[in-house]
């Protein structure tokens, strides 16, 4: 059983989060609501992402079985948001829709609003290699 998180792992992560983070980054409605979203919306949708990648992760990456491996789970979840921030933020750049400098507000919620969907794509692909 492994208990460490490694370049496939981070691989896999990339992978399945550009895998939806294109198609959404190129909506012009995901644009909007970056713009749009009230601060307590955001603050729930990313509430739900930590949420379901928490109980996906539980689930069928680590099998219901984290009792020896608590520290390991919540990292895989915290390093899985974050690398997938990072990928939308990039796909973002490269559309020239993440105005960081001119709105960093709405870049961040630009990001937060694509990041959700991104994040489940990443954590089902890192689900293919089980623990």
């Amino acid at each position: 059983m492994k208990l460490s998180f490694n370049i496939e792992d981070a691989s896999q992560i990339f992978v399945g989060a550009f895998a939806l983070a294109v198609p959404i980054s190129f909506s012009e409605e995901a644009w909007k609501l970056g713009e749009t979203l009230a601060p307590s919306n955001l603050t729930l949708l990313f509430i739900l992402s930590i949420t379901f990648l928490g109980l996906y992760t539980y689930e069928s990456v680590f099998q219901k079985n984290i009792e020896s491996r608590q520290w390991v789970f919540i990292f895989r979840i915290v390093i899985a948001y974050l690398m997938t921030t990072f990928v939308v933020a990039l796909v973002l750049l490269c559309l020239d829709k993440l105005p960081l400098f001119s709105e960093p507000l709405v870049a961040f919620k630009r990001i937060i609003v694509i990041s959700m969907p991104a994040s489940m794509g990443a954590i089902v692909v890192d689900s293919f290699d089980k623990e």
